[in-house]
C-alpha cells in the first residue's frame, strides 16, 4: 500500500482522450494528515453559533453560484456531460448548501415526559466524516454529503473518484473563500483501494458516507464492521420504468431515453428496466424509436448536445459486451466517430427479466424492454432484481399508480415522470441499492447522534 505521493494523476477528458488535467496522487500519509486536520477543527467547528455556521454554509452556496458556469464547463469536459446538465447540476448544489443552511438553528430535540425530571434530546455531531463520492455526478453528489455533514457541526475529508476530483478540488478553494474555516473541509484524492480504504479504518473517522457500485459498497460496509464504524451507503440501481396501457404512450415514450441515456447511462437512477404492457407494446415501440433516433449525441460542450461520451475506454467495452450478447438490438441511435468514448443510444427488445442486460447494472446507454400483461406481473418483473433505488409508474389510473408503488420494493419512485432527485426529499435504496437517505431532512439524522438527557427535579 502506497504511503506517500511519488506520481501525478492525470485527468483525461472523455470527449476527446486527451489529458485535461494532472494533480498529485495521495496516499496513506496524505489521507492521514487530512484526518488530523479535520479532527483538529472539530472542535471550534462544533462550539460555532448556529447562525455562524447557517452564514458561512449560504457564503458557500453564493460563492459556488458566482463560479457556476467555470465550474459547470469544468464538470462537462471531466465527466463528458452535455453542459446544459453541468449548469442544471451546478444550480443543483448551490440549492443543496442554500437548504442545508437552514438546518444548524433547527436540529431540534425533544422533550419526553417523564417522572421525577425532565428528559430532554439534542442532536450531537459525530466528528470526522469520511465521504467518498463517485465519477459520474462528482460535484453533486459531493454537496448531498458535505453540506449536510457541516450544517450537523461535523467536519470532513472527501475522497471524489480518481476520474472527475477537478471540480470537488474548486469546491475545495470555494469554501475556504467563503469564509469556511481551515481544516472543516479536506480533498484527498487517490486509489479507493488506499485513501478508501483508509478513511474507512482511520479510529477517528466517525462515519462513512459511500456512493458507487454495490460490490464496493460491500467492502466499505466490511471494513466499518470491524470498527462498529457509522456508515451510509448509496450504491447500484436497475430502475424499472413501467409503461401501462393506459398511460399517455407518448410522453411516457418521449421521456424514456433520457431516463437511460441520460448522463450515457452512466446513472445509478436509469430506467433501464423499460416494462410495457404488451397489448402497447407495438405503439409503444414506434413513439421511442423516433425518441432515440432523434437523441443528439455529441461534443459536451454544444450547447444542443443531449448526451455524451462514456468515462473511459474501459467502461466502453464494458457496455459493449451487453449489446450482441444475445439479446436482440431494436432501437440503435448514433453516435460520433473518432477521438472520445463514444457509445450509441441502444434498446434491447423483447428481452426476458433473466436475461444478463436485464439483470446486471450496464452503467452505460443501453435499455431493455421487457412485455408483462398484468399489473401483478410488473410488479413481481420490477421487484425481480437484488437492487431498489429508483423507478417509474406511467398509468391514468391513480389507484393503480399507487397500488403499484406500495407494491415495489424501491426507495424512490416517480408517477408520470422520470425523475428522482429532490433537495427537500430523501433519496436512498432498498435491497442492495444500499443504506441510509441522502437529502431531505433526513440525511441530517445520518451526520448526527442522538443524545438523551435526563434531569432530575426531586
Amino acid at each position: 500500500m502506497a504511503t506517500s505521493t511519488e506520481s501525478m494523476l492525470k485527468v483525461v477528458e472523455p470527449a476527446t482522450e486527451q489529458v485535461l488535467a494532472e494533480i498529485p496522487q495521495a496516499g496513506v500519509e496524505e489521507a492521514d494528515a487530512a484526518i488530523a486536520r479535520a479532527k483538529e477543527a472539530f472542535p471550534a467547528w462544533k462550539r460555532i453559533a448556529p447562525g455562524e455556521r447557517a452564514a458561512i454554509m449560504r457564503a458557500i452556496a453564493s460563492a459556488i453560484s458566482a463560479k457556476a458556469e467555470d465550474l459547470a464547463r469544468l464538470e462537462a469536459r471531466n465527466v463528458g456531460k452535455p453542459i446544459g446538465d453541468a449548469r442544471a447540476e451546478v444550480g443543483l448544489v448551490v440549492d443543496v448548501f442554500n437548504y442545508y443552511a437552514g438546518a444548524p438553528e433547527r436540529l431540534l430535540g425533544e422533550t419526553i415526559p417523564v417522572a421525577g425530571g425532565v428528559d430532554m434530546t439534542f442532536r450531537e455531531p459525530l466528528g470526522v466524516v469520511g465521504l467518498i463520492t463517485p465519477w459520474n455526478f462528482p460535484l453533486p453528489i459531493a454537496s448531498w454529503k458535505v453540506a449536510p455533514a457541516l450544517a450537523a457541526g461535523n467536519t470532513v475529508v472527501l475522497k471524489p473518484a480518481e476520474l472527475t476530483p477537478l471540480t470537488a478540488l474548486e469546491l475545495e478553494r470555494i469554501a475556504r473563500e467563503a469564509g469556511l474555516p481551515e481544516g472543516v473541509l479536506n480533498v484527498v484524492v487517490g486509489p479507493g483501494r488506499v485513501v478508501g480504504e483508509r478513511l474507512v479504518e482511520h479510529p477517528d473517522v466517525a462515519k462513512v458516507a459511500f456512493t458507487g457500485s454495490t460490490a464496493v459498497g460491500r467492502r466499505v460496509s466490511q471494513l466499518a464492521s470491524e470498527r462498529i464504524k457509522r456508515v451510509t451507503l448509496e450504491l447500484g440501481g436497475k430502475s424499472a420504468n413501467i409503461v401501462f396501457a393506459d398511460a399517455d404512450l407518448e410522453k411516457a415514450a418521449a421521456s424514456a431515453p433520457l431516463a437511460v441515456f441520460g448522463n450515457a447511462g452512466q446513472d445509478c437512477c436509469a430506467r433501464s428496466r423499460i416494462l410495457v404492457q404488451r397489448s402497447a407494446l407495438d405503439a409503444f415501440m414506434g413513439a421511442l424509436e423516433d425518441a432515440v433516433e432523434a437523441l443528439r449525441v455529441g461534443d459536451p460542450l454544444d450547447e444542443s448536445t443531449q448526451m455524451g461520451p462514456l468515462i473511459s475506454a474501459d467502461q466502453r467495452e464494458k457496455v459493449g459486451s451487453y449489446v450482441g450478447d444475445g439479446a436482440p438490438v431494436a432501437i440503435r441511435g448514433s453516435a460520433p466517430e473518432g477521438p472520445g468514448y463514444w457509445f450509441p443510444p441502444t434498446v434491447l427488445a423483447p428481452v426476458s427479466n433473466d436475461d444478463r442486460a436485464a439483470r446486471e447494472e450496464i452503467f452505460g446507454p443501453v435499455a431493455c424492454v421487457i412485455p408483462f400483461d398484468t399489473e401483478e406481473e410488473a410488479v413481481a418483473i420490477a421487484n425481480d432484481t437484488e437492487y431498489g433505488l429508483s423507478g417509474s409508474i406511467w398509468t391514468t389510473n391513480g389507484a393503480r399508480a399507487l397500488r403499484v408503488a406500495r407494491g415495489l420494493e424501491t426507495g424512490t419512485i416517480s408517477v408520470n415522470s422520470n425523475t428522482s432527485v429532490r433537495v427537500t426529499t430523501p433519496f436512498g435504496g432498498f435491497k442492495q441499492s444500499g443504506l441510509g437517505r441522502e437529502l431531505g431532512p433526513h440525511a441530517l439524522d445520518y451526520y448526527t447522534e442522538l443524545k438523551n438527557v435526563f434531569m432530575s427535579t426531586e
